[in-house]
């Protein structure tokens, strides 16, 4: 799903360049739960970005599907972005006067879908996400988990290949934001590729692999087995 090498990125402030990312190579495979952890600063959200095609990298090389996204011009980056890739961050963003089902077919805007087919494409999305009985309802009416998970239906709307979140329980308590965790797993369940910053060592925990940066570099890489795996090979043998 995401094969990314040699990844660099610095900003520029005046005659003054800090260097983000130096020399990030990564590779995630299609329906893998990955967790990127750093320190403030590290490069967590500029990696993330890079990834959902929101920023460019000053130098290396990203494919994501198969396909070699770092020369694409700006328009075929945004067809790209729209088909293959759902972002979900701390800040909810929903439009506070739309409800909730026509906040999740807000994407449809920019895709080929008919008009038509927005209703009933943001009702199956709300159905995935446990909401569908909360299609009429206003953010102002939603609980902070709800109002997540609404943007999470929004994120799944185009049926993308991958979810890209940002502290996406970062603004919610620990009972909303096991809810939100137990969706990406289901999402991962069926055949969706996850990615998710954080700075929580719980929520971490969830993913089946953690990648730590610091100072703009991939420090750690750690797999962990899922319950499922941990079943199926038996205990780990002694070390």
């Amino acid at each position: 799903m995401i094969d990314a090498e040699g990844l660099t990125k610095s900003y520029r402030k005046g005659a003054t360049a800090t260097q983000v990312l130096k020399d990030v190579t990564l590779r995630i495979a299609e329906g893998e739960f990955v967790a990127v952890m750093g320190p403030s600063g590290s490069g967590k959200s500029t990696l993330l970005n890079i990834l959902g095609l929101l920023d460019r990298a000053d130098g290396g090389r990203y494919r994501l599907g198969g396909v070699d996204v770092s020369t694409l011009d700006d328009d075929a980056r945004s067809v790209a972005r729209n088909r293959s890739i759902g972002f979900i961050f701390q800040q909810f963003h929903l439009l506070e006067r739309a409800s909730a089902e026509r906040n999740v077919a807000l994407p449809l805007l920019y895709s080929d879908a008919e008009p038509e087919d927005g209703s009933a494409l943001a009702r199956c999305a709300l159905e995935a996400v446990g909401l569908a009985h909360r299609a009429h309802h206003l953010p102002s009416e939603l609980s902070g988990g709800e109002q997540q998970r609404v943007a999470i239906a929004r994120a799944l709307i185009n049926n993308p290949s991958l979810i890209l979140a940002d502290e996406p329980t970062g603004n919610l308590d620990t009972e909303a934001g096991g809810e939100i965790l137990e969706t990406f797993q289901r999402l991962v369940a069926r055949g969706r590729t996850v990615v998710l910053v954080t700075h929580d060592e719980t929520v971490a925990a969830v993913a089946r692999r953690t990648i730590f940066l610091a100072d703009g570099r991939i420090v750690d890489d750690q797999s962990r087995l899922s319950r499922v795996d941990a079943h199926r090979t038996g205990p780990a043998a002694p070390r």
